[in-house]
């Protein structure tokens, strides 16, 4: 096994050496001369070291700890603070062989210590050991990040399929399975509460006859415009408005009592009116109206989520016997 088969040769170590004698330099540069996937650097002026270590994204410092203008201990700290060059493996090469100055070293972030001038094998032999954890510690770091971005990618993408699995396609507003879930949801929370859970349940006037007129491109136009119209007129959070079905639309209204659905009802319908969709075929109005019924379980009534929607479909049905354009309680069935 060649030296180059401990790095892939494709990674380049590049070294940084901190010292203030051009000598030592010249004796570093000498013993890594016949490196090729070695680059060295020479600092001179410490001032410049870690601003350096950046710009060059140093695999390894080597440092001297004795220098005139700087205190070799106090920059090893200044590495650890920078978060650009605190994983960085620093070598101290001092003329020092004191166990303490070791010690006082490696409490402050070194990596390693040599007494310079080290011998040549031992320092490419350090430096590749140093090197080879660094870019491995490197690889994994970067890995972490992918993956936890693709997590995080993975995550979004579940949950905008699990808003599209709630949406209507053709009017934005929920679907029918939505619906379905949590009128169970909110029947389940009335029923414990005894609190008021109300329905309203509508149908576009003479809608077939709309398609057959205008076609069935304006018939969908119409659709998504009620569709808005009526996630408008819900006020609170946790109101509903989903398409049920074809021309059919309905509203659930947790904690709504039934005088106020009403109000919400005529909200709608007068938003609705204003619109002023033409629909000159009808035979309620000239514009797009809409048939309502409301429906109330509250304190003292079943909770039952099938009898709910069948009182709300008779009110329905009621208002269309009654001339279409118009509000029906169940209460008064």
């Amino acid at each position: 096994m060649s030296k180059n088969d401990i790095i892939n040769t494709d990674k380049i170590i590049r070294i940084m050496l901190v010292d203030d004698q051009p000598i030592i330099a010249e004796g570093i540069r000498r013993m890594l001369a016949n490196e090729t996937d070695m680059e060295l650097t020479y600092i001179e002026d410490p001032a410049l070291a870690i601003e350096s270590a950046v710009d060059l994204d140093a695999t390894i410092i080597l440092q001297d700890l004795v220098m005139p203008d700087a205190d070799g201990m106090t920059l090893l700290r200044f590495y650890k603070a920078n978060h650009e060059t605190r994983d960085i493996p620093v070598i101290v090469l001092s003329s020092k062989e004191e166990a303490t100055t070791k010690s006082e070293a490696f409490s402050y972030g070194a990596s390693d210590y040599l007494v310079k001038l080290p011998d040549e094998i031992e320092l490419i032999a350090r430096i590749r050991s140093h090197a080879k954890n660094y870019i491995l510690q490197k690889e994994r770091d970067s890995a972490f990040y992918a993956l936890s971005q693709l997590k995080k990618q993975l995550e979004s993408s579940n949950k905008q399929l699990h808003k599209l699995s709630m949406q209507d396609g053709l009017t934005g507003i929920s679907n029918r399975r939505h619906f379905d879930e949590q009128l169970e949801s909110d029947m389940d929370d009335a029923r414990e509460n005894q609190t008021p859970v109300t329905l309203i349940l509508m149908d576009i006037d003479y809608f077939k006859v709309f398609n057959d007129s205008y076609g069935h491109q304006l018939g969908d136009e119409c659709l998504k415009e009620v569709g808005a119209l009526l996630a408008k007129a819900c006020f609170n959070p946790q109101d509903m408005a989903a398409r049920y079905g074809g021309e059919e639309f309905v509203v659930l209204l947790p904690g709504t009592t039934e005088i106020n659905a009403l109000k919400v009802a005529k909200r709608f319908a007068e938003s609705l009116k204003k619109a002023q969709i033409e629909h000159k075929d009808s035979d309620a109005n000239e514009y797009v109206t809409v048939s309502m019924g409301i429906a109330t379980h509250d304190k003292g009534s079943k909770y039952d989520v099938k009898s709910l929607i069948e009182d709300a479909d008779k009110a329905l049905y009621k208002a269309k016997e009654n001339g279409r354009n118009r509000v029906e309680l169940a209460s008064e069935n």
